[in-house]
């Protein structure tokens, strides 16, 4: 059973506590972890959770992971000022200290799940999860939240007494349901339908991450930083890949007025300033629409514990209706222009043409499968069990390795 965070005669004024709001998540409430552990003599409960998730593979390999663009594209230098899923992350977290911090919350957990947010992404982003979802169907699906939860849980081994981080209840809980409950009703009132993702089920087997019920706040920042930082970075990486120009964003909500601002303030602006300044503006709008809007709720509402974030008919982390009616305008203009512009689309075509090639040759012959990984996978007689294997592996690559094993089994072969 999960036990309280400590041990006995471990004095809990070991862990540093700054003063909270009553509704933020407290070190000393914490619901602990799976298998016990002394506190640690200088960290909080999630600043040691954020150290295990900085320290872990998975985190070392989003750096050479899709964020929209595969590693290889670009022309020259250019390729290397693209976001990678790394540096999406970094600034997912920064964003979610800064609104967590003028809210009162614990900064450390809302740090904690936007670094583990998007652990589970296999190679090539969106178009990797798409390729994989659909190789899985049989087997029971993928999705990157559920293999982020089964990395953190199963995959990540490391410690003598675990597989796993061992991660506090809070942190599990907030990668699991930062984007809101999981089964009863959806924050929008919908019914959720469909069975849980099996990684994700798992988990939950062995400890009920109550996913009928919202997340904590620390949470929701989290999952609200994902939506500002990509909004405003993705704009930046498709005017660097020149996919369109700022005279193509002029019309749209909160950017045409922002570099409308900046050329009034500063006339005759290099172009390289004048896009960062006006960028810079839209970010800067999005993150005081949340922190506006959260601390009205909070106000009114009066929560006084985190067990009441949790327990409210929907989040109380979130856009302003108006500036979230902006938002939709910029992501669709986003999706048109970037995201399917034609040579993405042609890069992801490529790119699930590898998936599609590689999964299934594992899948039937896993001697083809790297030592620490044939062995298990040659014992599975049930193919569920074997193709989750497999899909294990695959959605650990980074882009740059998956192609090159394409390249080795599928092209330098006799």
């Amino acid at each position: 059973m999960p036990s309280n965070i400590g041990s006995p005669g471990t004095s809990r004024k070991e862990c540093p506590v700054t003063a909270l709001a009553p509704y933020a998540c407290q070190p000393a409430d914490s619901r602990g972890r799976l298998h016990d552990e002394s506190l640690s003599t200088f960290r909080s409960p999630w600043q040691r959770d954020r150290d295990r998730i900085i320290h872990s593979s998975a985190f070392r390999r989003l750096k050479h992971k899709t964020q929209v663009f595969v590693e290889h594209d670009g022309e020259g230098y250019r390729g290397d000022y693209f976001r990678t899923r790394l540096t999406h992350t970094i600034e997912v977290a920064q964003v979610a200290r800064t609104i967590a911090g003028a809210l009162g919350l614990n900064t450390d957990l809302a740090e904690t799940v936007a670094l583990a947010h998007d652990l589970g992404h296999p190679p090539f982003g969106h178009t990797g999860e798409d390729a994989l979802a659909a190789l899985m169907a049989p087997y029971g699906g993928f999705d990157h939240n559920a293999q982020a939860l089964r990395i953190v849980t199963r995959l990540e081994r490391h410690y003598a007494d675990f597989d796993g981080l061992n991660l506090t209840w809070e942190s599990l809980e907030g990668i699991a349901k930062h984007n809101g409950p999981i089964v009863g009703t959806s924050p929008t009132g919908g019914p959720i339908t469909g069975p849980l993702p099996y990684a994700l089920a798992d988990v939950n087997a062995l400890w009920d991450l109550e996913l009928h019920t919202n997340a904590s706040a620390e949470a929701q920042v989290a999952a609200v930083a994902d939506d500002v930082a990509y909004n405003h970075h993705d704009l930046h990486d498709g005017l660097r890949a020149g996919l369109f120009t700022e005279a193509d964003l002029a019309e749209l909500p909160v950017i045409g007025p922002a570099f409308a601002e900046v050329d009034r303030r500063y006339p005759d602006l290099d172009p390289t300033r004048r896009r960062y300044e006006a960028l810079r503006r839209v970010f800067g709008v999005m993150v005081e629409d949340v922190i506006a809007v959260a601390q009205n709720r909070l106000a009114g509402l009066q929560p006084q514990s985190a067990d009441d974030i949790r327990a409210m008919d929907g989040p109380i982390i979130r856009f302003s209706k108006p500036l979230y009616q902006n938002i939709k305008a910029i992501k669709s203009f986003l999706f048109q222009r970037m995201y399917r512009a034609p040579s993405v689309v042609v890069e992801r075509t490529h790119v699930t043409q590898m998936l599609n090639d590689l999964f299934p040759l594992y899948l039937d012959h896993p001697d083809r499968l790297p030592d620490q990984w044939r062995a298990a996978a040659v014992a599975l007689n049930d193919p569920t069990e074997r193709a989750r294997l497999v899909l294990d592996y695959v959605a650990g690559m980074t882009d740059r390795y998956a192609i090159a094993e394409h390249q080795r089994l599928f092209h330098d072969a006799p």
